[in-house]
């Protein structure tokens, strides 16, 4: 069973962000890496912004990140939405790849007890058609 319900809009992959959401069904965290300058990025786009080369790897992340900045969303923008309110919406950042933020949720935890900061690991909600979404709990021992 998914975090949100079945009615909840599931990703779209375009051009650009297809490989991400493949990575995500295997369960893995990859972001978009030049692979000329070696800067990530995310959402992913066909050049890159620093240095504008066009050639790109996708480097793998061990999923543990920090809380960057967050809001704790308290009234349904959807009905599928509902049954978890009050729910985390975050920006994440990664210790083991620089410049890439993403939002995603954090779940398992009280809302009140969520901090700029705090240690987070990723784990894989899985959704429907064999995708996967990451999203992120505190590691334990940690808050």
């Amino acid at each position: 069973m998914s975090f949100f319900n079945a009615s909840m809009p599931r990703p779209n992959p375009n051009f650009d962000d297809k490989d991400f959401w493949n990575f995500c069904k295997q369960k893995e965290l990859r972001f978009q890496t030049c692979a000329v300058c070696e800067m990530a990025r995310h959402p992913p786009t066909p050049l890159c912004p620093h240095c504008h080369s066009f050639n790109t790897i996708w480097k793998k992340s061990s999923g543990q990140a920090r809380v960057y900045t967050y809001t704790v969303i308290h009234h349904a923008s959807h009905e599928a939405v509902t049954a978890n309110l009050p729910y985390v919406v975050a920006v994440v950042i990664f210790d083991d790849i620089p410049n890439v933020r993403l939002v995603t949720n954090i779940t398992e935890i009280d809302p009140k007890d969520v901090q700029i900061g705090m240690p987070l690991e990723v784990w894989w909600d899985a959704i429907e058609d064999g995708m996967h979404l990451p999203r992120f709990r505190a590691v334990k021992g940690k808050i």
